[in-house]
């Protein structure tokens, strides 16, 4: 009889791609390690019959960490690398030992030092009032540097950070992998243009041959906001193509409090790309990120993202299709 990595491997190699978001990021290897730790960690706690799966599957980092790094010393910033490694493997120590699914609800989210939602309701108030009048570019350049450079910029790095996701995502597609693309932050954004880009431009779209992306897993994306939505890649165009038709799935999780998706939900704004057939399906879900950040809750920590329990039912049934999944029972524990 088969095993189930057996069967896994028989029907066609599976591959997770991640990309990371906007500010500083410690080396690809040190945050490739985080990034599949935390995720590895969620599954450990609520699938464990998922890991040997999932240790089976090929994972990489489309990684431009380098690129925000040097761009943001530019400007003026401070980056204590070795610091910032401690610090997410501190939150990821913590995280670690939330020994259920149920502590990840709002009651425990409440009690997490600092919390607030002054971040998130000072965007969701400022961003169409300062849009209104125009400025929403001066807002982006004042919060996100980085991302603004590559919405706005005339330096090469937006084309340098979109080449090096295209690199590694083609690299999957063409190796006829059923690839799991998992974007954190303003890198959905970017994921994007290039899936928009392999969908439509004559310079890239025979890279992929056609393949498309089976599910794609957005983690407190900033694709919600109206003034951004016009400055992705395919914006000013209609019909089928005014987006990426190489995504089977989309889900988009959004975490409370988290003000880089103030506006928390896609399927609202992009239900035309079901309309003309450009993917099958859209769906938002809500959580808490229960990630602490140098002693004070960061709702857009894409550790805290990575390890929770949605994020591991989604991934779960992406590494195991064809099987029903059920949570494993974690023994109580008192409060």
């Amino acid at each position: 009889m088969e095993s189930k990595l057996e069967q896994t491997t028989l029907s066609g190699r599976r591959s997770i791609l991640f990309v990371h978001g906007r500010s500083f990021k410690p080396s690809a290897d040190a945050l490739m390690e985080l990034t599949s730790s935390a995720l590895r960690a969620g599954l450990e706690r609520d699938f464990p019959d998922s890991v040997p799966v999932y240790d089976s599957v090929q994972c990489d980092l489309a990684y431009y960490g380098d690129l925000s790094n040097d761009l943001l010393m530019s400007l003026g910033g401070y980056y204590d690398e070795q610091l910032d490694i401690g610090d997410r493997k501190n939150a990821l120590k913590a995280l670690r030992e939330i020994p259920e699914r149920k502590r990840f609800g709002i009651r425990q989210y409440d009690r997490l030092p600092g919390k607030s939602a002054l971040a998130e309701f000072s965007v969701a108030v400022s961003v169409p009032l300062l849009g209104f009048f125009g400025l929403w570019m001066w807002l982006c350049s004042r919060r996100i540097p980085d991302f603004a450079e590559y919405l706005n910029g005339s330096t090469g790095f937006a084309e340098q950070v979109r080449g090096r996701v295209r690199t590694k995502l083609v690299g999957m597609l063409a190796d006829g992998d059923q690839v799991l693309l998992i974007t954190h932050g303003t890198g959905s954004a970017i994921a994007w243009d290039v899936l928009w880009e392999l969908s439509h431009d004559d310079n890239y779209r025979e890279l992929a041959d056609g393949a498309k992306v089976d599910a794609w897993l957005t983690l407190g994306a900033p694709l919600g906001d109206t003034r951004l939505r016009k400055r992705i890649f395919g914006a000013k165009c209609g019909g089928r193509k005014r987006f990426p038709t190489n995504v089977i799935s989309w889900h988009n999780v959004a975490a409370e409090d988290d003000h880089m998706c103030y506006d928390n939900t896609v399927a609202d704004d992009f239900k035309k790309m079901l309309r003309e057939r450009a993917v099958s399906s859209v769906d938002d879900y809500k959580i808490y990120n229960h990630a602490v950040r140098y002693g004070k809750s960061n709702p857009h920590s894409s550790i805290g993202y990575f390890i929770h329990p949605r994020i591991s039912k989604i991934v779960a049934e992406w590494l195991r299709p064809d099987e029903a999944i059920t949570a494993t029972a974690s023994p109580s524990t008192p409060e």
